[in-house]
């Protein structure tokens, strides 16, 4: 008698950004379109695969914890950036692993797993309906002294712009209203395809597509955030005038050893020219505290100007000294307790910040996009505003007896806030 054979159980982790998230759902995709199953509790999977992230140590560490989780107990798969740095040492110190590939091995993983490749399959969206994240490009040309993503992804590759329009189109299809384009450094698009920058050509394509109504930057290089980027986003309908720009610090000497290109003076202008021509503008940033070189007086130099105010959203990291970075030479000379204080103050200077801000926003209407509801109960619609981006802003809690969906747009009243979350009432579709 012959026996249907069973379907392969699949559970998959992903780990990292929102880059690592997009290369998941790719490899989702294409697991889907040779009939795998896919299973939410890792204790009933087949096989396991974890997509790492190897950027900094926290990262570093998470991936390994769950590597150790697993490893030994199922047959697990350990993909992505982890791996493209580290492979032969995680194949020596953890052997228990079945098989290791680096980041893009979609097609690897599949003819491991003893499954046809597949050619064309659309990658399956695990974030909500309301919105999804749009990869523009692969790899970074910066020589930034502290990173080492070039090491892990390569050199800049620019996704053709015919491309990321047709997936940006099929996403829409899907019912998604905000698009986040992503990249390791957005504003760099299209050099090495076209000779010069495109982000605002693409921009252009992007807004002819309908069912988008939001269209979110994310990881703007400061030096390519030029008066033609902030003049189209001004007058754009669709291209939100929110400013991920990532400054790492604002010291001269730190910034000189970062390689990061520019100096403070250049940041300062930079923030002025933003909010002169886009009054509303909301910018997030993100710097580095403890790195080699930074003094006290650097960081207190770092701290004066978060004090200004010019930032409604501010990520802290901590230095880490990465193998085969330029920065490595120099060591890892301020303490991890050190670290940790600035910071906290850091944060605590910022959190005061954001309540000034948040005050100003009582008694407000805007338009609010559903993502869902409350984790806790499942009962309370939660969303954002335009001015908070997905995962790493805050978020809004709205109060209303109606029902509301994924992807609805509903304009809300801003009636409290409690840190960075907004409370809000229902004030008309």
């Amino acid at each position: 008698m012959n026996r249907r054979k069973s379907r392969l159980k699949v559970g998959i982790i992903s780990l990292g950004c929102s880059k690592n998230l997009v290369d998941t759902e790719i490899l989702l995709g294409k697991l889907k379109s040779v009939n795998v199953e896919f299973v939410t509790d890792p204790k009933k999977a087949d096989t396991i695969i974890i997509n790492t992230c190897g950027f900094i140590n926290p990262a570093k560490e998470e991936a390994i914890d769950y590597i150790l989780e697993y490893a030994g107990n199922k047959r697990v798969i350990v993909m992505g950036c982890l791996v493209e740095r580290y492979k032969q040492e995680l194949m020596k110190e953890i052997p228990e692993v079945t098989a290791y590939f680096g980041t893009e091995s979609w097609d690897e993983i599949l003819e491991f797993l003893g499954l046809e490749k597949v050619k064309e399959t659309k990658r399956i969206l695990t974030t909500p309906k309301s919105y999804a994240y749009l990869k523009i490009s692969e790899g970074c040309n910066r020589l930034c002294s502290f990173c080492a993503i070039p090491q892990i992804r390569g050199k800049y590759r620019s996704k053709p712009i015919e491309d990321i329009v047709e997936e940006a189109k099929w996403i829409a299809q899907q019912g998604v209203k905000e698009i986040c384009l992503v990249s390791q450094d957005t504003t760099y698009y299209g050099r090495d395809l076209y000779g010069k920058g495109a982000i605002i050509k693409l921009l252009k394509e992007l807004e002819k597509i309908e069912g988008i109504n939001w269209i979110r930057l994310l990881y703007l290089y400061p030096t390519d955030v030029n008066s033609d980027l902030i003049s189209y986003i001004a007058n754009s309908s669709k291209v939100l005038p929110y400013f991920d720009i990532p400054l790492q610090h604002v010291s001269n000497r730190v910034l000189k050893s970062m390689r990061r290109g520019y100096d403070k003076n250049f940041v300062e202008k930079l923030v002025d020219s933003i909010l002169y021509k886009i009054p509303e503008a909301v910018l997030r940033t993100s710097f580095i505290v403890g790195y080699p070189t930074e003094s006290l007086e650097d960081f207190q130099e770092l701290l004066e100007f978060v004090e200004k105010g010019y930032f409604h959203w501010v990520g802290v990291f901590s230095y880490s000294a990465e193998d085969g970075t330029p920065a490595e030479v120099l060591g890892d000379k301020v303490s991890y307790e050190e670290k940790e204080r600035r910071k906290n103050i850091l944060y605590e200077v910022q959190n005061q910040i954001i309540q000034r801000k948040n005050k100003e926003l009582l008694g407000k209407k805007f338009r609010m996009l559903v993502d869902g509801y409350d984790e806790d109960l499942g009962i309370v619609p939660v969303g954002r505003l335009w001015f908070q981006a997905p995962e790493v802003d805050g978020i809004c809690y709205l109060e209303t007896e109606l029902e509301v969906k994924e992807g609805d747009f509903v304009t809300v009243l801003v009636k409290d806030f409690k840190e960075q979350d907004l409370l809000v009432e229902f004030a008309g579709e």
